[in-house]
């Protein structure tokens, strides 16, 4: 059984809180500020034995303001929460009462008809206070729990558990384990594409898409399968340089974003065609590197250039690779994610990267390629009285390409030599998109 309950409520009431006590981390950015949650945010929890999804949301709020195009789009995330959920739990602060955003809130929820239980949060310190107003909201039972430090949540998930045997005996969907899923992550500076691309990819707006820079301040996952692949794609916040981050929500997203990068297989680094490559896209590119991720250059909004001629495409390109170097073997798409040109390349793409991220190399092959190249070309060496030789390599049983060569002195072969024989590989075996490390050690 695969059962979905959704945590709605307005602004500020302790959703991301509760919902990261759910999930058992702390998934969710929780701040002080009203209204940091946006997009959707899925998770996974059991409680005796029964595993169910949770799905946190935005703050609903009835109030306009400057932000909105932000404001509706939060709204559609939610309606499309309530939609899908099997149970809703409607969350209340006890320290504000019912105010006049709830109470509409529960006319939304009683006519979607879903199982909805009223949850009443933030009775932290064990003080009583007035809770007849509640039940004005017209909801059979209030649970009582504290989302910070957990006291209350296991009579709710006994009440859900019940729900779910009660209820959804008969529902039978097949479970996958998205945990051995492999993970491609859209990553890049704020404002380039990367939830239009989620979309396009989806065929639906799953995530919030705005001409706000930030919009998305969460690392969020859902699930693709189409064509025969079957991954998890993850939308992530833009990364700004250090000195333009002005909010902690912006540097708490930031750092969700290096997380990702650190728990993913492939990612797929967007880039505005327009503003074209810049210093902080290095950075990031660097920080792929860093973490020996498989990686895409997407080059997005293609189609506002006019002149989209082969040799213009080809100039963007060589420039990218230029600031790149030494890690050039990447490939470098040109799309636009929101009319879908060129998108259906990129999954193809990433899964061919992770194989060959895997792929292990037999001893004698690598052996029987390189060894004759090196013995060629051998390490330069200062000193003539000593030759430096290469004798013997091999590929190690690592996640990621890393490769031994044992050499008689290794202590002087330089770094400009290792660029060599990185290439040499490269050249003779399929590595693009991959970050390959290359050791010597003393025979």
């Amino acid at each position: 059984m695969n059962y979905t309950v959704s945590i709605v409520g307005r602004p500020n009431v302790g959703k991301s809180t509760f919902f990261n006590r759910l999930v058992g981390r702390r998934k969710a950015i929780v701040h002080i500020t009203s209204g940091v949650t946006r997009d959707r945010i899925f998770g996974n929890s059991e409680w005796n034995g029964v595993k169910f999804s949770v799905v946190d949301t935005g703050g609903f709020s009835f109030a306009t303001s400057e932000n909105d195009v932000l404001e509706k789009e939060i709204k559609n995330q939610i309606f499309i929460a309530i939609k899908e959920a099997d149970v809703i739990l409607f969350l209340v602060d006890i320290k504000m009462g019912v105010l006049d955003t709830d109470r509409e809130i529960a006319k939304i929820l009683r006519k979607s008809q879903k199982i909805t239980l009223l949850v009443v949060n933030k009775v932290d310190n064990g003080i009583l206070y007035s809770d007849t107003d509640f039940f004005h909201l017209g909801f059979e039972n209030c649970y009582y729990i504290s989302a910070i430090n957990g006291s209350g949540t296991g009579e709710l998930l006994d009440k859900l558990v019940e729900i779910f045997k009660d209820k959804f005996v008969q529902k039978k969907e097949k479970i996958i384990n998205k945990e051995f899923l492999p993970r491609f992550s859209v990553v890049g500076r704020p404002n380039v594409g990367k939830s239009t691309l989620i979309n396009s990819f989806l065929d639906k707006n799953h995530h919030i898409v705005t001409h706000i820079s930030g919009t998305t301040r969460d690392s969020l996952d859902v699930f693709y399968k189409k064509w025969g692949y079957e991954c998890i794609l993850v939308d992530t916040p833009g990364v700004r340089k250090k000195s333009k981050i002005r909010e902690n929500i912006e540097f708490y997203s930031s750092i969700r974003t290096v997380r990702t990068i650190e728990y993913t297989d492939v990612c797929l680094l967007m880039v505005d065609a327009v503003r074209g490559w810049e210093k902080q896209d290095t950075n990031i590119f660097r920080l792929v590197k860093t973490n020996h991720k498989g990686i895409i250059i997407l080059v997005n909004k293609w189609d506002l250039f006019h002149n989209k001629n082969f040799s213009i495409q080809k100039h963007f390109e060589f420039l990218i690779r230029k600031k790149i170097s030494p890690f050039e073997n990447v490939p470098i798409l040109f799309i636009s994610a929101k009319n879908k040109n060129g998108i259906h390349h990129i999954i193809p793409l990433a899964d061919q990267i992770l194989k060959s991220r895997k792929n292990r190399l037999k001893t004698n092959i690598l052996n029987k390629i390189m060894l004759p190249i090196l013995k060629k070309n051998p390490p330069p060496s200062k000193k003539k009285k000593k030759l430096i030789t290469i004798k013997y390599c091999t590929q190690l049983p690592s996640c990621t390409p890393i490769f031994i060569f044992f050499s008689n002195f290794p202590q002087y072969i330089k770094e400009s030599y290792k660029r060599f024989v990185e290439n040499q590989i490269r050249s003779h075996f399929d590595f693009r998109g991959v970050p390959i490390q290359i050791f010597f050690r003393k025979k």
